[in-house]
């Protein structure tokens, strides 16, 4: 398989990917076991799973983790953390698990990089009847810093068309497959820390400033600093993860 050439950017960002991305919050958590009805010990695969922003907090929860993730250097790292028996390589459509065999599967800021349909297939695969999909975001509110409206404006300058795009999301997805409850969302916001070389990270972490040329994104990420450094940061900003749910029919 082959990634989207945006989604290979990651294996060159994973410093800065776990420097800047926030994590997800205890709160955000324990709202997921709660709604996918998990308990203790059960197998829960966090597919795409990056540097382990999702997977720590489900493995501290005392859940029994596996993370898949078809890109060596987010691998590795967090094969550091939880143990490199309980990472995976693999791809949303070519799933390394048998089937029936995990109790949910959790996608943290990865869905729109999937084939929908032959992710969807291969989670359904994988999952024992009834066993559930988180689908997870988690998003920085800047509008207590100074900056804020002047950041964004230049993110949006930057942004082109983006392949999350490119796709239905992942509600529609899930809905036009058949065989799933009726997709439905809960948000949960909680403080996390914040100061400039964080938020400079984070947006250096965006597939699309890191798919710039050199000098652009150089150029950028300077305007970038140049206007939370001339700025007011607070030190917690409140993050809030968005908590897509379903469960196999």
């Amino acid at each position: 398989m082959a990634l989207h050439p945006l989604a290979a950017q990651f294996a060159d960002l994973a410093d800065v990917y776990e420097r800047g991305r926030p994590g997800y919050s205890p709160a955000a958590i324990g709202a997921l076991v709660a709604e996918l009805g998990l308990k203790r010990g059960d197998r829960v695969l966090d597919l795409a799973a990056g540097t382990g922003k999702l997977t720590r907090g489900l493995h501290g929860a005392g859940l029994d983790v596996v993370a898949v993730e078809p890109q060596a250097a987010p691998r590795e790292r967090l094969a550091e953390t939880i143990g490199a028996e309980r990472v995976l390589e693999g791809y949303a459509e070519d799933i390394p698990l048998p089937d029936s065999s995990v109790d949910a599967v959790t996608v943290a800021d990865a869905f729109h990089w999937f084939d929908a349909e032959r992710a969807l297939a291969e989670i359904g695969r994988v999952l024992r009847p009834g066993g559930g999909l988180a689908v997870l975001s988690a998003h920085p509110d800047w509008s207590s810093s100074s900056w804020s409206h002047e950041v964004g404006s230049l993110i949006n300058e930057l942004r082109p068309e983006h392949p999350y795009f490119d796709g239905p999301p992942w509600h529609a997805a899930v809905s036009a497959e058949g065989g799933w409850t009726d997709p439905r969302e809960i948000r949960v916001t909680a403080p996390q820390p914040a100061d400039p070389d964080r938020i400079v990270d984070y947006i250096s972490s965006m597939s699309f400033v890191a798919a710039l040329s050199d000098e652009r994104r150089r150029d950028a990420l300077q305007r970038v600093r140049g206007l939370i450094e001339a700025g007011e940061t607070p030190v917690e900003m409140p993050i809030t993860a968005v908590i897509g749910l379903t469960s196999l029919i």
